[in-house]
């Protein structure tokens, strides 16, 4: 008898302890999710909260496409006869990858094509034989796969680079400058990067991202900036 009350003390204590634990973290648990709801109550329009929420919009944009197009459609991709309508740059092996017409994205920042195969002309840029200055960004790469630009800052002095436009005029740029600029540098080079390294010439800039991945940004810490003059078109 004695035994089988010992036992049932024990139990009693277990469940004791047990209940005691749950109440403990439940309340626990309670107290954080109040915390933390006026937390973000008050951080509410702070730039902290502004950079959360512009990397939370990111994490939930539509997933990136890493098949390449087939060649039926990048041969029916069609444009306005002034648009860009191919790039091609054999040193990086790139034959005649699409060129979309992009803007600027909820987040403030140039937008870039779903495709990491595909490339973007920013639309308030130059267009191929106006004189000015064309942007066009691409993907370093996705998940698993290498982007159309992953081996853009391999580019020298005097690479050529191709522009088909969309009546079938090529266009031919020759590099002048290809550097990597800090994250946090980038925003201000883009006036440079909208504007001729020669004045008066037509030009060409390119963009990718490059550098250390931050899993904290959901971005790489560096912005490639390749260059390149117009010496001919045919």
């Amino acid at each position: 008898m004695s035994l089988k009350l010992g036992v049932s003390w024990k139990r009693i204590i277990q469940w004791v302890v047990i209940t005691a634990v749950v109440v403990f973290v439940a309340a626990c648990f309670t107290r954080l999710m109040v915390w933390e709801d006026n937390y973000y109550r008050e951080m509410e329009g702070s730039e902290r909260d502004v950079v959360a929420n512009a990397v939370a919009e990111k994490k939930e944009e539509e997933p990136l496409i890493e098949e390449p197009p087939t060649e039926e459609e990048v041969y029916e991709y069609w444009v306005a006869p002034d648009l860009p309508r191919y790039l091609s740059i054999d040193k990086l092996g790139i034959y005649d990858a699409r060129i979309l017409q992009v803007g600027i994205n909820p987040t403030g920042e140039l937008a870039t094509p779903n495709n990491i195969f595909d490339v973007g002309w920013y639309e308030s840029s130059g267009k191929p034989g106006s004189g000015g200055t064309l942007l066009i960004d691409g993907h370093n790469g996705g998940p698993n796969v290498y982007g159309v630009f992953k081996r853009l800052p391999l580019l020298e002095n005097g690479d050529i680079i191709i522009i088909e436009r969309g009546d079938g005029v090529i266009f031919h740029y020759s590099v002048v400058e290809n550097i990597s600029v800090p994250l946090e540098e980038a925003d201000k080079y883009m006036a440079t990067a909208l504007r001729s390294p020669e004045p008066g010439t037509e030009s060409l800039t390119l963009i990718t991202c490059t550098g250390e991945w931050s899993d904290l940004r959901y971005t790489y810490l560096s912005r490639q900036f390749t260059r390149a003059l117009l010496i001919w078109h045919s």
